[in-house]
Order: structure tokens, then sequence, then C-alpha cells
């Protein structure tokens, strides 16, 4: 948070199993299955747009939202990947965090760019060691990203 200015601000950081998280995910989403990480932002509740990140005032009257993580998803693409439970739970929290104050890699391929590039600096800065393949910091593109890219 002091990476982005946001030291003073407050947020909630949830550890909950799949099943939890797949029920947020279908009553907030519509998508009836467990996922990594989710993002519940107070910051863009305040208004109809995307916050700016670089806009928000850092204070202790901020609140930026909550960020849900599901520990049995994380375990598990950690395992896959290679790396520590921690550096996972590391790299899903900036990916959480930098939804709360606005970043969207689903909006377009730029916005996807925008954010993947803010998360491999959030991550240099916390001396992370380079992101194993296939995690949200090094994921290729999304099919709705790519689709976006060649439909222009």
């Amino acid at each position: 948070m002091r990476a982005q200015e946001l030291d003073e601000c407050e947020l909630s950081i949830s550890l909950v199993s799949d099943a939890a998280i797949r029920r947020l995910n279908r009553d907030y989403r519509d998508k009836d299955k467990a996922t990594d990480v989710l993002s519940f932002s107070q910051v863009e509740e305040r208004g109809a747009t995307l916050p700016n990140p670089e806009r928000i005032p850092n204070n202790r009257e901020t609140v930026l939202g909550d960020i849900v993580i599901s520990i049995d998803t994380a375990a598990r693409q950690a395992q896959e990947y290679g790396i520590g439970l921690d550096q996972r739970l590391c790299t899903l929290l900036i990916h959480g965090f930098l939804h709360l104050i606005g970043y969207d890699h689903e909006r377009s391929a730029r916005d996807e760019r925008l954010m993947r590039t803010r998360e491999r600096e959030l991550a240099a800065i916390l001396g992370m060691a380079t992101p194993a393949p296939g995690t949200h910091i090094d994921r290729p593109p999304s099919k709705r990203a790519r689709a976006r890219k060649s439909a222009r």
C-alpha cells in the first residue's frame, strides 16, 4: 500500500475455503465456481465509474474494500506453479489490491497490460522472485482480451 501511496487507508483481507469463495462468486458475479481471489471495492461504490488509482485520498477515513482469497485454491496453485504458498498469497493480494483501487484486466487489452505491469512493479518492490508462469502476474492475456484486441 505504501508503494501506491495509500498506506494510511484501510482494507480487509479474508482467507476462506473454496466453498465460501464459490458462494461469494455465485452471489456477486453470477459465476457458480470457486476462484482464487475476489475484490469488493468500497472506493468504487462511491462513484459510477472505477476509481482513478492516482486520486484516491490517502487517509484513515478511506476504506478501500475487501479482498477475499481462497486458501484452498491458492495452495493448489502454489503447488502447481512450484512456488511457496506465501508467494502465491502475496501475488493474489497484489492482484486483489489493484482491483480495489480501479485496475481491471477485463475491461480492455490496454487495461490488462496496465494492470499486469503494475502487478510486476509491486512484486519487484516487495522483493518477490520473478512470478511463476501462469500466475496472475504472468498469465497470458485472457480469451476475452485477445478477442477484443483482434476485433480492432
